[in-house]
């Protein structure tokens, strides 16, 4: 919703203040100038970046629209599951867990949590890190240099999407200027037509830095701060469940493990205290 306001404002500002002036539309449509600019900028893309960023690009264009895709609920239903398995490892023992971890689909925790289920990444963290604890490992601080270098590389494959798209915009001002270049060689061989031709064309090459410029700080560049944003937002998520997990292996109650979890949430995302509460009252598990 707000790209769509923003992309919206950036437009109709730069378009209605050109018409304002006493612009004419019809000189900004340079069609060739478009495919010099645009198409050496998509090929220096491909030329840059290896195939998991292309196709992590192209996957992320969603969350452009959409934004983050957890919410306060999705941090609700998380924490509760942490909850119901920490309460089983207490009275159980960890072996208990060992159904639940080894078969996620089947298992009535995991259930209750559809959208922490449907993300396989969260789903794998959960379980190979419990997978330790049945195993024996019980080291809280081993496992959390372990989880954090995990982590270190989930965010710097997702930082790496927004970056090639910064090299995007950081390009697009230069590849402007090539296509007005270009455009003043083409109008130097018409140096004998008239003033009102010759006008004509160098207005059709400075488009070409307009486009590059406009394209780069209007549109781009927005457009990767917004994904390295919302990357961090669900960053949270992660590190949400890795607070939990360290908790409980440092021997702290279900109860508590959880809300030293919620501690680790943003502001504007975070479950209050009572919230939780009543959630963990009426948790069947």
């Amino acid at each position: 919703m707000y790209f769509i306001i923003g992309l919206v404002i950036v437009g109709g500002c730069v378009v209605g203040g050109y018409l304002g002036a006493g612009g004419h539309l019809d000189v900004l449509w340079q069609p060739f100038e478009f495919v010099i600019i645009f198409g050496a900028a998509i090929g220096a893309f491909i030329i840059a970046n290896p195939k998991a960023i292309l196709t992590g690009v192209a996957r992320s264009f969603s969350k452009i629209l959409k934004g983050p895709k957890y919410n306060k609920n999705s941090y609700l239903e998380v924490l509760g599951m942490m909850h119901s398995i920490f309460k089983l490892a207490k009275t159980k023992g960890d072996l208990a867990l060992e159904s639940h971890i080894e078969q996620p689909q089947e298992s009535s925790i995991f259930r209750n949590s559809p959208t922490f289920t449907a993300d396989h990444h969260a789903l794998n963290f959960v379980c190979d890190y419990l997978r330790l604890l049945t195993l024996g490992s019980t080291n809280p601080h081993e496992i959390e240099a372990v989880m954090e270098a995990e982590l270190e590389i989930h965010h710097g494959e997702t930082h790496a999407i927004a970056a090639a798209l910064q090299t995007v915009a950081d390009g697009l001002p230069a590849l402007g200027i090539v296509a007005a270049v270009l455009g003043v060689i083409h109008t130097m061989g018409s140096i004998t037509e008239p003033p009102e031709v010759l006008g004509h064309l160098i207005g059709g090459a400075l488009v070409g830095t307009f486009t590059g410029v406009l394209a780069a700080y209007g549109f781009v560049a927005p457009i990767a701060k917004s994904l390295e944003n919302t990357f961090e937002a669900e960053s949270r998520y992660l590190e949400c469940i890795k607070t939990g997990l360290i908790a409980h292996m440092q021997g702290y109650a279900p109860q508590v493990s959880v809300e030293i979890a919620r501690k680790a949430l943003n502001l504007n995302i975070r479950p209050s205290f009572t919230e939780l509460d009543e959630l963990i009252q009426n948790n069947p598990n």
